[in-house]
């Protein structure tokens, strides 16, 4: 069977134009008819505790591709509708495999194990791919898949009393949404192996999450609150362009020091000169607002990316005629 040909990424007039289906796109604020510096993603199935599914993340893959590319977007929060953040994969729905009325659970051979693309994976690499950094506001209650896939965020605030657990051992399964990769760079390989292994759930506050989290806030709506303002910051004050380097720098960094130096000397040559270098210095001499357009992959310098990018294949045609009919009914 020939494979299908995704057409080509438009920006929409206006993110609510999109036939979304289990999460929500606002405008901060909410008022405003056009889109803004800051938008604000909800997951939300809030009667199922927004549990995680496969239309969810085609949801959030989808956004994340369309915000990637508007240059009228700046700062993404992520978040979810009602009083949990995310309660992991929907269970009802179920893993993969069927049981029978004796219990027995026989497993459908679709695709080969190496063939399987994690869910999780794809919406947590769709926010870490994005130009546009991501601020998660964990507002409440975050379970496996549900605190995994805000680890790609460049900043994560959260409710003091959320409830925030790596349940995986618990249900049979390992760790998803690349989580073994960012989990251990952000709180450290002793505390990912304490939480995954247990499973145990602790509330946000526990010394355990101290690095990654980094505000805990008293209430539900002052962790959404400071999780805008401090994105209200990023929109004005940083560029895209610097932030989406820096970002990778840190990830994809070299394995020794002289290697990162030669990175660093690099890209920081690469943009000298550029126009959210002229804008910043010029923005600090005389004393305004800066006001940064420059995009990425258009206005990084040469060089980038110096990574080899791994193909983890071909993503599905979505939102299709067909697709889009079905979610009207």
């Amino acid at each position: 069977m020939p494979r299908s040909v995704r057409p080509a990424l438009q920006v929409p007039e206006s993110y609510d134009l999109l036939p979304l289906r289990q999460i929500k796109v606002s405008n901060v604020p909410a008022s405003s008819r056009s889109v803004t510096p800051v938008i604000l993603i909800a997951l939300n199935r809030p009667e199922k505790l927004n549990a995680f599914t496969d239309v969810m993340r085609e949801d959030l893959e989808r956004v994340y591709e369309l915000v990637d590319i508007d240059p009228r977007v700046k700062v993404v929060v992520l978040t979810g509708a009602g009083k949990s953040f995310c309660a992991g994969a929907d269970l009802e729905i179920g893993f993969p495999g069927v049981q029978d009325e004796h219990g027995r659970v026989r497993r459908p051979k679709v695709e080969r194990d190496v063939d399987h693309r994690d869910g999780g994976g794809r919406a947590a690499l769709a926010i870490h791919y994005c130009s546009k950094p991501t601020i998660a506001a964990i507002h409440g209650s975050a379970v496996g898949v549900g605190a995994t896939v805000f680890l790609p965020a460049v900043i994560r605030v959260a409710y003091a009393k959320a409830k925030v657990g790596y349940v995986f051992s618990r249900r049979g399964v390992v760790m998803e949404a690349c989580s073994s990769y960012f989990l251990p760079r952000l709180v450290g390989h002793s505390r990912a192996l304490h939480l995954v292994t247990t499973g145990d759930t602790y509330p946000a506050e526990h010394k355990l999450f101290e690095s990654l989290f980094t505000e805990i806030c008293p209430t539900p709506e002052a962790t959404v609150a400071r999780a805008l303002e401090l994105a209200e910051g990023l929109a004005k004050n940083t560029s895209t362009v610097s932030t989406k380097l820096m970002r990778e720098m840190i990830y994809r960094c070299p394995s020794n020091v002289e290697d990162a130096h030669l990175l660093d000397s690099q890209m920081i040559y690469g943009l000298y000169g550029r126009k959210d270098n002229l804008e910043g210095v010029k923005a600090f001499l005389r004393k305004r607002p800066t006001n940064f357009t420059g995009q990425v992959p258009e206005d990084a310098p040469e060089g980038y990316p110096w990574w080899r990018q791994v193909d983890i294949g071909d993503k599905p045609l979505e939102y299709t005629q067909e697709k889009q009919q079905k979610a009207k009914l």
